[in-house]
């Protein structure tokens, strides 16, 4: 599992006795509306926080929860100054910012998610799983704390010299946006690890590399073409020497960063033609990444005709952070990554239950 030093466990740790999971086990036998409580306070305080200052109502709005039980909750979280109320609306002080991200690995270990990761990783043979609290299609918020999740993991094994390359999407971006500025570490190139000049500039590949280059205080190379390109355009493109040096740059990564899609809905959101999606239902496509269409036996049944990395370049890179959240990406998620000894999954609590379901279920 990954390094426990990002975890904070020894202000909830005691001198001795009982461990953690045992006191957690007592609590949840005596007290069983515990982690419910729990739960409610910390996506309180972590909306506010997203959302610093908001009203109570939109507050109540966010959370699909009755305006009385939020007024009874804000009050408590004021009395114990973890949040403040001003005219301009509610926002977290200080104690209240450490509260949420105390809060956060707690809720991760009430949940015994350190079990369900080892399972994971073991189930589907790849190198970590990283489990963010939550459900990213109920709670928007969950998809930032994902974010975040994948750039601490990022942040910790980028050394001098790494080439990062990355791919597009909206959970990309939520990595690239939570990432810090960082000094300590020299001569990172990051690129795109696919062409493509999607509708949304902001959550392009092309866009997402050269935000990372600046926070890592790196450099970064643009690919500046299309998708679904032909094959007579394709090699042409290949022989441009920019182009071309891009290319032998991708190959030399060591951290390749993606998400997961479904198949057919990602595929659609590529302009492919009716006949491409029509042969990838004929082979039971059912998750797509970095280009590469793959069916419930993880076997790639087919690639995107664009410039890029392709399946035997990704197997040589080192890393491969996948992020992707939400039980309507499992059957995809577990397509793309079953035996990538190489790969890290950063997902949430629901994908996450799901997937052992499932594993559980075909053994």
């Amino acid at each position: 599992m990954r390094d426990t030093k990002s975890y904070k466990w020894d202000a909830f740790r005691p001198k001795g006795g009982l461990e953690v999971q045992e006191i957690l086990a007592v609590q949840k036998k005596i007290v069983p509306e515990l982690v419910d409580v729990l739960e409610k306070r910390y996506n309180i305080l972590r909306t506010i926080y997203f959302n610093q200052p908001i009203g109570r109502r939109v507050l109540a709005s966010e959370l699909s929860l009755g305006e009385r039980i939020v007024r009874t909750e804000i009050n408590f979280l004021k009395e114990q100054n973890l949040i403040e109320i001003n005219t301009p609306g509610m926002s977290v002080t200080e104690e209240g910012i450490r509260v949420v991200e105390q809060l956060k690995d707690f809720m991760h270990e009430i949940k015994g998610l350190n079990d369900v990761e080892k399972f994971i990783k073991k189930s589907l043979g790849v190198k970590d799983v990283i489990i963010v609290p939550g459900d990213v299609e109920s709670n928007p918020y969950v998809l930032k704390e994902l974010g975040k999740a994948a750039s601490n993991y990022v942040k910790d094994i980028i050394k001098d010299n790494s080439i990062i390359a990355i791919t597009g999407g909206s959970t990309v971006k939520e990595l690239v946006e939570a990432f810090p500025k960082i000094n300590n570490v020299s001569n990172v190139l990051v690129l795109p690890a696919r062409g493509g000049m999607g509708r949304k500039v902001e959550s392009q590949a092309n866009t997402l590399a050269a935000a990372l280059a600046k926070k890592v205080n790196g450099n970064y190379k643009l690919l500046h073409i299309p998708e679904n390109v032909s094959l007579e355009v394709l090699d042409g493109l290949l022989k441009e020497k920019q182009i071309k040096e891009v290319i032998d740059s991708i190959r030399k990564a060591d951290i390749l960063i993606y998400g997961i899609g479904n198949a057919i809905h990602m595929a659609g959101k590529r302009g492919a033609s009716e006949e491409f999606i029509a042969e990838l239902n004929r082979n039971g496509a059912v998750g797509e990444a970095y280009g590469c269409y793959f069916d419930k036996n993880s076997k790639v049944v087919s690639e995107n005709t664009t410039i890029g990395i392709k399946i035997n370049d990704a197997k040589k890179i080192n890393t491969h952070i996948a992020v992707a959240a939400g039980k309507n990406k499992v059957e995809a998620i577990i397509a793309a990554e079953m035996n990538d000894s190489n790969a890290v999954i950063v997902t949430d609590e629901a994908a996450a239950t799901k997937i052992v379901e499932l594993m559980k279920a075909q053994n």
